[in-house]
């Protein structure tokens, strides 16, 4: 039941500023399947409403936020090219709807399959070591941003304990918030620093069933092509993987080994046209075994997968 303090908008209201902000959508050329995410985010509609228009007739409409705000949000999309993930502030990803804001990387959709990966990989009986349950112990979300993959991996491990690490404080609060809003509080614990620096008690025991990361991967140089939405808004943190986009990539890879278990697996995100290098990268490592790349739903080579020999 709506409360009377509620923001609201009528639906005669509502419907005439939709067409009008699928037109300006148009005309700057943003998706206008993304305006109708938006109001779908932000008031009780559903998708069958908003395709018949039925919506229409309503007298009063509510909104989590004022309707001014959302007018002055959906010009933000069209003229500044905020992403509307950041809009919205929140965005789905697997079976979540996690919070997002500028201070986190906005989840992609071809980073689920990482998880799917992960959960196979659990359940290998080919992989080195199949006497050492990788469905248990602890793992590692490295560079955890808004707290996706760790929560991806805690709802399909349920035996997991996962150990989030994150250097930017303003991520980390939104994945600490994202966890507790989801009932993974107690499934995640979560640590402030760079890569492996909050896990030096592990350093040494290889007692990692598990590291997972999407880690900064684009070449500097490239920041500047990506599109406004990214270049302009995304946490470049998140983004600059140094001159030739492997520079987190080779840490990850080097240092792995000391943490995890025999058997354990490595699994990290990637852009087209790496998978060689990084194929190469664990190859020369020489704790690494069978070696395998994968590719995402679009016949991108995404993902590299190894375990500790």
């Amino acid at each position: 039941m709506t409360r009377s303090s509620d923001p609201a908008v009528s639906g005669l209201e509502l419907w005439q500023w939709r067409q009008e902000a699928r037109a300006a959508a148009l005309a700057a050329n943003v998706p206008v399947e993304e305006l109708d995410w938006l109001l779908l985010s932000v008031s009780d509609l559903d998708k069958l409403a908003l395709r018949l228009d039925s919506y229409k007739g309503r007298l009063q409409i509510p909104l989590n936020r004022p309707f001014a705000q959302l007018t002055q949000q959906w010009q933000q999309r069209i003229q500044d090219r905020v992403p509307v993930q950041y809009l919205a502030g929140v965005t789905p990803w697997r079976n979540f709807s996690l919070g997002v804001s500028p201070g986190v990387l906005i989840p992609r959709p071809e980073t689920e399959w990482a998880i799917d990966l992960a959960l196979k990989a659990t359940q290998s009986e080919s992989r080195p070591h199949p006497q050492t349950p990788l469905n248990q112990g602890d793992w590692a979300d490295l560079g955890t941003g808004s707290g996706a993959i760790a929560l991806g991996l805690a709802e399909v491990l349920p035996n997991v304990t996962l150990h989030a690490v994150e250097r930017s404080e303003a991520a980390l609060e939104i994945a600490r918030e994202n966890a507790l809003n989801l009932g993974y509080g107690d499934r995640i614990q979560f640590y402030c620093g760079s890569w492996f620096e909050p896990l030096h008690p592990f350093q040494g025991l290889n007692q990692l069933r598990g590291i997972v990361s999407n880690p900064p991967y684009i070449p500097t140089a490239m920041l500047g092509e990506l599109e406004p939405e990214v270049a302009n808004h995304e946490p470049a943190i998140a983004l600059d993987g140094g001159p030739d986009g492997l520079d987190c990539i080779r840490h990850l890879i080097a240092t792995a080994p000391t943490y995890l278990c025999p058997g354990g697996l490595l699994l990290l995100e990637m852009m087209a046209g790496q998978a060689p290098a990084i194929t190469e990268l664990l190859q020369d490592q020489g704790s690494y075994t069978q070696i395998e790349i994968f590719s995402d739903l679009a016949g991108i080579e995404r993902f590299a997968r190894a375990y500790r020999s």
